[in-house]
């Protein structure tokens, strides 16, 4: 090999992986939960806590050696019926079975679930990578640990995210709001829930939560689990109390077998939350057509012999382009991704990193111009900059949740770039980084196409399947 494919190659060890999204959050900043455009893959690991359950102490269990038993001893020959269960089992999120349920049809019998919960490897801890794309991105320090994976908690999570029985009036569920047939959003611009009561914010979507903690547009519950059982009692949502919801649940026999199964303690609101909060979790988006031109980006600048001559990259070139083959970037995407990261418009100042947003709150002025405006993320912390601030919303998958803001009034990815074209609602605390981009209607097109390539697939989900 020269010295000019050998240069080749090293320089693709730092070129290898990436993914369509710039580092930093656009003024030099470093993004809190996500790695980067130009971060090496790597995999994101789920807890590593479930240790074996005790340890004995040999020289406390086993007798003093004498001249007869001095051999050292032997290891007990495993027995036919022997079945060794891993304590842990790696999965890549959204990819398998892992969000269709229980197998078979129709409502959920005890005795089916009491057959499936008796399988131990529905009860692993879950080693759980992320997919391409998102793969760059960090779960959050804590996330797993202190609410681990498994099958059966995903599952029992599912259950519940689609069951109405959680609401006053049994019309309402998690996902009457965010529907996997809406985006795992919805359509209409605000939420609407018990007695057709219509709620003042639009509903943000349930998927990729696995890389925040803070949930809700102003951030206002501080993680999944909190975010998962607040609609239960908020009287415009659910309209139900903890406590009735916790004894609807347990006199359900399908479902006080499962809560009995995965947690020690069993029906209580707390692990109500964690089991809806795993299965959101487990919400994630497929490689986009923007991802696999990304990673393409750095192979296509080398030789065809070097990606020959190299087994594994060119089983990693090939798949590439298998995907890209699926889904192809059109001239006006490509268009749309080099004005999205550049410095003149600079989307990339708050949509960045492996979700295509910053997590962090901001005022682009959506609102500010009513008499009362939502002050958003302002009435949680009390800090005057945080006036008409609200969460930034993923890119990925944005052509499937309309409308858009946290008031639902962009009804159109076209409205909502021009809303930025504009410069916003100008107020008091309008955020620095929104300003006048002065864009073409080609560019605003461009720009739309490129969100659009931002999609990947969701999970096979089944939303039906509940305990009867």
């Amino acid at each position: 090999m020269n010295l000019l494919r050998a240069s080749q190659i090293l320089t693709l060890t730092a070129l290898f992986f990436v993914v369509g999204c710039n580092p930093g959050d656009g003024d030099g900043t470093p993004v809190d939960n996500d790695v980067s455009a130009h971060t090496p893959e790597s995999s994101v690991a789920a807890s590593d806590e479930h240790s074996p359950d005790e340890m004995i102490d040999k020289a406390a269990v086993e007798p003093t050696p004498t001249d007869s038993t001095k051999s050292e001893p032997k290891e007990e020959e495993p027995t036919e019926n022997t079945v060794t269960v891993p304590t842990s089992l790696e999965v890549k999120l959204g990819e398998g079975d892992l969000l269709t349920g229980i197998p078979g049809e129709g409502p959920l019998k005890l005795e089916t679930i009491e057959k499936w919960l008796a399988d131990s490897m529905n009860h692993v801890t879950l080693d759980v990578s992320l997919p391409m794309g998102l793969n760059v991105g960090k779960i959050p320090e804590g996330v797993l640990e202190d609410n681990p994976l498994t099958k059966a908690k995903i599952e029992l999570g599912r259950q519940l995210y689609f069951d109405t029985r959680l609401s006053s009036d049994n019309t309402i569920s998690c996902a009457s709001c965010h529907h996997p047939d809406k985006g795992y959003a919805f359509d209409s611009q605000f939420g609407i829930g018990v007695a057709g009561q219509e709620g003042g914010r639009n509903s943000p979507v349930s998927y990729n939560r696995i890389l925040t903690k803070e949930q809700f547009w102003d951030g206002r519950a501080d993680s999944l689990e909190a975010q998962a059982v607040g609609p239960i009692a908020n009287p415009i949502e659910m309209g139900n109390t903890h406590e009735q919801a916790v004894k609807t649940i347990a006199e359900i026999p399908g479902y006080k077998v499962q809560f009995d199964k995965v947690f020690d303690d069993g029906v209580n609101i707390d692990n109500v939350g964690k089991a809806i909060a795993a299965f959101e979790r487990a919400i994630v988006t497929g490689p986009s057509a923007d991802d696999y031109y990304e990673q393409l980006k750095p192979l296509k600048a080398l030789d065809e012999e070097i990606i020959a001559e190299e087994e594994d990259l060119k089983a990693k070139y090939d798949m590439l382009m298998a995907g890209a083959k699926e889904k192809p970037m059109s001239e006006s995407a490509i268009r749309g991704n080099k004005l999205f990261f550049s410095e003149r418009v600079n989307c990339a100042a708050c949509h960045v990193g492996a979700n295509l947003a910053d997590e962090k709150y901001h005022n682009i002025g959506i609102g500010m111009d009513a008499d009362e405006p939502d002050l958003g993320r302002f009435v949680v912390t009390g800090e005057e900059k945080d006036k008409g601030a609200f969460k930034t919303p993923t890119i990925r998958n944005v052509e499937f949740t309309a409308p858009y803001m946290h008031d639902g009034s962009l009804k159109t990815l076209e409205e909502t770039v021009q809303h930025y074209n504009k410069g916003g609602t100008p107020n008091p605390w309008l955020s620095d980084k929104i300003k006048k981009l002065e864009l073409t209607d080609q560019e605003v097109a461009d720009l739309v196409a490129f969100m659009k390539a931002c999609t990947g697939d969701f999970p096979n989900v089944e939303s039906g399947r509940l305990p009867e």
